[in-house]
């Protein structure tokens, strides 16, 4: 089952996400090499794709996985977790319908 995991940054965290990014990413990769990964993104803290000093207010990530307690750890592992980017972490059941 697919999974949508939320984080939502913590204020002034810009510099913590750009440190812990390589690893994040690396972790993505393997999820997406898995054939596990539906999409992954950032939230700019303003509109626009390039946020600038402003960075961003969290992330989104949709990936399959076994069960809600797999993906709960998962993103409990997460270098944006572990170290201190995210203020908030949820991880629900995600249905894709479309497309």
């Amino acid at each position: 089952m697919y999974y949508a995991i939320i984080g939502r940054d913590k204020d002034d965290s810009l510099a913590l996400r750009m440190a812990a990014r390589p690893v994040h990413l690396s972790r993505l990769e393997a999820l997406k090499d898995a054939g596990q990964l539906l999409i992954a993104g950032p939230f700019p803290a303003i509109d626009g794709n390039d946020p600038g000093p402003a960075g961003f207010s969290g992330s989104l990530i949709v990936a399959e996985f076994d069960s809600l307690e797999q993906a709960t750890e998962w993103a409990h592992a997460d270098p944006y977790a572990q170290q201190g980017v995210f203020k908030e972490v949820s991880v629900l059941p995600f249905k894709k319908v479309l497309p």
